[in-house]
C-alpha cells in the first residue's frame, strides 16, 4: 500500500556521480527488467512526495523522457551526494517556497520502501532533530534522508570548506535514524556494479514481478 503524497516534500534522485564501478556513464539509465533503473526509483518515490527533481551533471537532454527538472551540482569537480542535496535545497527555496523539506534517494536503488518518507518524518519528529536518514540490517544509508531547506546555507558553507562526509555534517545538527529489515530483500539495495545489477534482476524474477509495484 502506497503512503499518501506529502505536499510539503520535494524528492530528489541523486545521479550526479561518475559511476566508475559500473564502467562510467549513467547508472540510472542502465536497464533492469526491461526498464531504466531510474524508472523503478521513480515508481517508488513519486507517490511519496509532491514533486521529483533529478540531480545530474552534463547534458540534461538524456533524461528528457522522464519529464523531470534536472539540477546540476552547484559546485565543480563532483563533490559527492551532498552537492546534489544542496542543488535540490536551493531549487526548492527558489521555486517551491511551500516545500520545507527534501527527501533524497540514489538513482540506483530500485527497491525503495513505500513508507520511506513517512517513517523518516516520524523518526525526526520523535527525536526532535532536523534530519533523518535510513538504515537497514544495521547499515546506515546517509544519502537516503530528509533535509530541511532552511539548512542550505550551512550546507553550502560546509561544502565550500571541503566537507564531503554526509554523516559528519548531519551530526552537527542532529539526525535521526529509521531502520528497515534487510531480509528477504534489502529495500536500500543499490546497483553499483554490473554484478549487482544482475542480482537485482534475479531478485525481481524471484519476486515474480518485473515491474516493481
Amino acid at each position: 500500500m502506497t503512503e499518501a503524497r506529502n505536499q510539503g516534500l520535494l524528492g530528489v534522485v541523486l545521479a550526479g556521480g561518475l559511476a566508475r564501478r559500473m564502467g562510467g556513464g549513467d547508472k540510472p539509465l542502465r536497464r533492469l527488467a526491461g526498464r531504466p533503473l531510474l524508472a523503478h526509483v521513480l515508481e517508488r518515490l513519486t507517490p511519496q512526495v509532491a514533486e521529483v527533481v533529478l540531480n545530474a551533471n552534463g547534458d540534461p537532454a538524456r533524461f528528457a523522457a522522464f519529464g523531470l527538472t534536472v539540477l546540476a551540482d552547484p559546485l565543480p569537480d563532483y563533490p559527492g551526494p551532498l552537492a546534489g542535496v544542496l542543488a535540490a535545497l536551493d531549487w526548492a527555496a527558489a521555486h517551491r517556497p511551500g516545500m520545507a523539506t527534501v527527501l533524497s534517494v540514489p538513482g540506483d536503488g530500485p527497491f525503495l520502501p513505500p513508507d520511506l518518507a513517512a517513517r523518516l518524518e516520524a523518526a525526526r519528529q520523535a527525536a526532535g532533530v532536523p534530519m533523518a536518514c535510513a538504515a537497514s540490517g544495521g547499515w546506515m544509508h546517509p544519502p537516503i534522508g530528509l533535509w530541511p531547506v532552511a539548512l542550505r546555507g550551512e550546507l553550502r558553507a560546509a561544502l565550500l570548506a571541503g566537507e564531503r562526509k554526509i554523516d559528519r555534517w548531519t551530526a552537527r545538527f542532529g539526525c535521526a535514524t529509521a531502520e528497515w529489515p534487510a531480509v528477504p530483500l534489502d529495500p536500500f539495495f543499490n546497483a553499483n556494479t554490473a554484478e549487482e545489477l544482475a542480482a537485482a534482476e534475479t531478485a525481481l524474477q524471484r519476486a515474480g514481478r518485473a515491474p516493481i509495484g
